[in-house]
């Protein structure tokens, strides 16, 4: 995929059936608008590894069972990316703020898409008309 960015965005679900949103920070585009948790992947990552190194990097956690949900082709000006999106059903640790970007969560039918960068609110819509809402974190482990 050249010249296209490849970005990973994980989706994850609490007890509460809340999905985790990270607010973008002063600086960086789109700054102050929502999104969910993830980033680059990195030239020769395979997808889920991808999501996971940015999980861990960005919020502490170590996922450990994920499926996709939906890819997002998406043009901001000049930049190119596509925006793959995983249901993260299963993780390690309490997910924090490690980069300093603000963390809500929120019941799935209660986010406002007018909150989220253009390219997350189909992940949003995905989500929500497939009723593939993640399921909570386990305190089972998955057969990986």
């Amino acid at each position: 995929m050249s010249g296209v960015l490849y970005v990973m965005a994980g989706v994850l679900l609490d007890q509460d059936r809340r999905v985790l949103l990270a607010q973008r920070p002063v600086g960086k585009h789109l700054a102050g608008l929502w999104e969910f948790p993830g980033g680059k992947l990195e030239a020769g990552e395979r997808p889920l590894a991808g999501l996971a190194r940015e999980l861990r990097e960005e919020l502490g956690i170590t996922v450990r069972g994920a499926r996709p949900l939906v890819a997002v082709p998406w043009t901001y000006g000049e930049r190119e990316l596509l925006l793959d999106a995983w249901c993260v059903e299963y993780w390690d640790g309490e997910p924090q703020s490690l980069e300093g970007q603000a963390l809500q969560w929120l019941p799935p039918t209660r986010v406002d898409p007018a909150i989220l960068t253009p390219a997350d609110g189909p992940i949003l819509q995905a989500l929500l008309a497939t009723g593939q809402l993640p399921l909570p974190q386990a305190d089972t482990d998955p057969l990986l």
